[in-house]
């Protein structure tokens, strides 16, 4: 492949990437928590950038609670324990509930719907909303990594006389369990950006450790989202 090839390819995986809405919604979240990290909560250009940006966000998220709707009526795959199960569809639940009071808040913020009280009661219901998802996909990853260790350690009593690393059914449980970890992190630490937006803690969990936090998990989010590389032909 030439350079200029090579060039074209990675140029199109970054259009691909900009194209998602959600690839665009996580960039300005980062943007959003990296200035609440700046300001910390201090009146100034970077608390102006955290509103505005925190605003502008909602409207990439209009409507995007029919897809955790659609997840919650979505059957589950065979296999999966009841409690996991539960978890998942309450995470489905809360994450839809949140998504949809998240519009209401946007209109409040706007100016079209004019009850500033409800909305804001709303928004703060929502919060609530988004940490229980965020304590429900915590629940679910540590299950579902217990799940993967198990099935790894007996492939593993399996494979005992060849290299693991050589086989591709080892390979595929290894990169979930590393999928599911980085998604662990995540969400437990969403946890505490949510405690902190909420203010329950206002004197451990700052804006500036919520804005760290919160940077740290859209970085998280955006990583995920990377399109798989394209691989070269073969000459």
């Amino acid at each position: 492949m030439s350079t200029l090839d090579a060039t074209r390819a990675e140029l199109a995986l970054v259009v691909l990437y900009l194209n998602k809405a959600e690839a665009r919604d996580k960039i300005c979240r980062a943007i959003q928590y990296g200035s609440k990290f700046l300001s910390d909560g201090q009146p100034g250009t970077a608390q102006n950038v955290d509103k505005s940006t925190s605003l502008a966000r909602k409207v990439f998220r209009l409507f995007k609670f029919v897809n955790d709707l659609h997840a919650l009526i979505s059957p589950v795959p065979q296999g999966t324990p009841l409690p996991l199960v539960l978890l998942g569809k309450s995470k489905n639940a809360l994450l839809s509930t949140f998504l949809f009071l998240d519009q209401v808040v946007w209109l409040g913020r706007s100016g079209i719907y004019k009850n500033k009280e409800s909305a804001e009661l709303l928004g703060r219901i929502s919060l609530f909303c988004w940490m229980g998802s965020s304590v429900c996909s915590t629940l679910v990853e540590l299950g579902e990594l217990g799940r993967l260790s198990t099935s790894m350690k007996k492939l593993e009593k399996e494979l005992k006389d060849s290299d693991k690393h050589k086989n591709e059914q080892y390979q595929a449980k290894l990169k979930k369990s590393n999928e599911r970890s980085l998604a662990l992190v995540k969400s437990a630490m969403d946890i505490v950006v949510a405690v902190g937006l909420l203010q329950l803690a206002p004197k451990k969990v700052t804006p500036r450790v919520t804005g760290a936090f919160g940077f740290v998990t859209s970085l998280i989010s955006c990583y995920q989202l990377l399109p798989a590389p394209v691989k070269a032909k073969a000459p």
